[in-house]
């Protein structure tokens, strides 16, 4: 049986995609809504459908690709009851006419059948390109409140996610090594070589406690978080599994300048402790998040022109964590 996300250039692409459609079509059947409306989203870790009903309600269909266990999914959404149990807005999984909220869905021969779930939308809008820096404040305070409510949930036997730590790093970079040559030079490499070379030594120099480590979102970028008014909520727990809380936290720093990254510090130490060397740690994890980013997209060739034009700036910080410059609240010159 072949995988049902296999595919390795545009042609394979659009015959999973054409198998994904009839997939939705096909899911759709299990569940009690009246949809008259079935629209593409994206192809990542999962294909996503946004569902219309005729009650003016939206919903988020993902297939859910081969490298997630039917245990694995099931844990994530027991995670989210645990959130909205503590008061946090998350989406929550739909449950089919079978009473099942996770479905496995007959797909083309030859294929293995891939699991698929219901998700409620969450309404509000992405601020990406504008958020300010009272929104900035809201965004490391819900942060800390995701690991406040991770820190009590105490999870049954069989839950099962993955860990985010040394051996999912190692993973990344060896497949970013298999495609660097694409999107920069030889000496940039070795420059990235040397760069993860230090984050797995700070890794294994970390202790992990209860306060430091638990369950994390993972996947904490400005496009898994929309605002409801000043409010910010989180979406896509896809990747949701055991890290360092301080990882949720470098990682929506990508994306912002460094008066944003302050007012996230601020808000989140609104609601939680940080230790006195947190700076440093953040940092470690900006640059493993932002390799693990760029391995993630380097075999799409769609995503080459865009990783090239960000290397000014990814060797900037590369540059002043092997040189042990702080970074993380400073502006950073682009390197040529």
């Amino acid at each position: 049986m072949d995988d049902f996300f296999q595919f390795e250039n545009e042609e394979q692409r659009g015959r999973l995609l054409a198998r994904a459609e009839k997939v939705a079509m096909s899911a759709l059947q299990s569940y009690n809504l009246q949809w008259v409306g079935i629209k593409f989203i994206g192809l990542s870790d999962t294909i996503t459908y946004q569902i219309r009903t005729n009650l003016e309600e939206t919903y988020l269909l993902r297939i859910h690709s081969d490298r997630w266990s039917r245990n694995e999914i099931e844990s994530e959404l027991q995670f989210l009851d645990v959130l909205i149990a503590t008061g946090i807005t998350v989406p929550t999984g739909v449950v089919a006419s079978n009473g099942l909220r996770v479905m496995k869905i007959d797909t083309d021969r030859g294929f293995r059948s891939p699991y698929v779930t219901i998700m409620r939308w969450m309404d509000g809008e992405h601020v990406i390109d504008k958020l300010t820096e009272v929104q900035a404040f809201q965004v490391g305070a819900m942060i800390a409140g995701l690991h406040e409510a991770a820190i009590g949930f105490d999870w049954p036997s069989a839950f099962t996610r993955p860990t985010w730590g040394i051996d999912s790093y190692r993973t990344a970079v060896a497949k970013l090594e298999r495609y660097a040559e694409t999107f920069m030079s030889e000496v940039s490499w070795a420059l990235y070589q040397r760069a993860a070379e230090k984050v797995l030594s700070e890794l294994n120099a970390m202790t992990a406690h209860d306060g430091s480590y638990g369950l994390i979102h993972a996947d904490l970028h400005l496009g898994n978080i929309v605002f409801a008014g000043q409010c910010p909520q989180p979406i896509d727990f896809g990747k949701c599994g055991f890290g360092y809380f301080l990882y949720d936290l470098a990682a929506v720093m990508l994306s912002l300048v460094p008066k944003q990254r302050y007012k996230v510090i601020e808000g989140y130490r609104s609601v939680r402790k940080l230790e006195s060397d947190f700076i440093r740690t953040l940092e470690c994890f900006f640059i493993m998040i932002m390799m693990e980013n760029y391995s993630h997209h380097a075999s799409n060739p769609r995503e080459t022109d865009g990783l090239k034009g960000e290397q000014i700036y990814a060797l900037a910080y590369i540059h002043a964590f092997l040189n042990g410059s702080s970074f993380l609240l400073n502006v950073v010159q682009p390197v040529d």
